[in-house]
């Protein structure tokens, strides 16, 4: 069995409700199997499928979109236990929602868009607590920062290749991204959603999220425009 094929199993009991005694046996009827459209998204086939009760059908989509989702947690949130935590929130939702489910748009959208507004509620619940600083003092070494990094000043070019140091500065710069723009671009990484499906989970129009995706991308370069000069960082990642 896969992590993610564990992870829908856990997430299924998680989903499922309390037993309750029930004396009378509820009648059962039986309904027509609906006619699936050519062109239906396969991914909102399979959440069909999860609605009449078909929960391989939700292991399959764990498996798909679980390490999206984290990913997404994780970079809105940075604490993997939290995104884990998240995703885990999603796929119940998922499952539980799967009753009122209705093709109504891709599947990766309605996914994306609970997801987001989960990472939000998250962010609500700890706004009274300021995120983590890069200056924040080390815990056990009150002179020394949280995070340091090599002093590149005199370094050569391959010097600052350094990984370390250049991730935490990407990822400050996108924790200090507006909340859409952030999101805007985060999701934009996700190949399989297009610029209509990102307009849609945000909530705004196409126009308003290109141009979101847009100033992101350009406030992105400005902070990070010495690293663009050594070469160690190139603007289409």
């Amino acid at each position: 069995m896969t992590q993610a094929a564990g992870c829908a199993a856990e997430w299924l009991r998680a989903a499922e409700p309390q037993p309750r005694r029930n004396l009378v046996a509820p009648a059962v009827f039986c309904y027509p199997q609906p006619v699936m459209p050519a062109n239906v998204d396969p991914d909102a086939a399979l959440m069909l499928r999860v609605k009449r009760g078909d929960t391989g059908a939700f292991t399959q989509l764990v498996e798909k979109y679980r390490q999206p989702v984290m990913n997404l947690a994780w970079r809105t949130l940075r604490d993997g236990t939290e995104a884990e935590d998240l995703a885990q929130a999603v796929f119940v939702q998922v499952y539980k929602s799967a009753g009122r489910y209705q093709h109504t748009a891709k599947f990766s959208t309605w996914l994306f868009t609970i997801a987001r507004n989960l990472c939000l509620n998250e962010i609500r619940r700890r706004s009274r607590h300021p995120a983590e600083s890069l200056d924040e003092p080390h815990p056990d070494q009150a002179d020394q920062p949280r995070h340091q990094f090599a002093d590149t000043a005199g370094a050569s070019a391959p010097d600052l290749l350094l990984r370390g140091e250049l991730e935490a500065r990407v990822e400050e710069a996108i924790q200090a991204l507006p909340e859409n723009q952030r999101t805007a671009l985060l999701l934009c990484r996700e190949d399989e959603l297009s610029y209509e499906e990102i307009a849609e989970i945000l909530g705004c129009s196409l126009s308003a999220t290109k141009s979101l995706i847009r100033r992101g991308r350009e406030t992105l370069k400005a902070k990070l425009k010495p690293y663009l000069r050594t070469g160690a960082w190139k603007e289409d990642e």
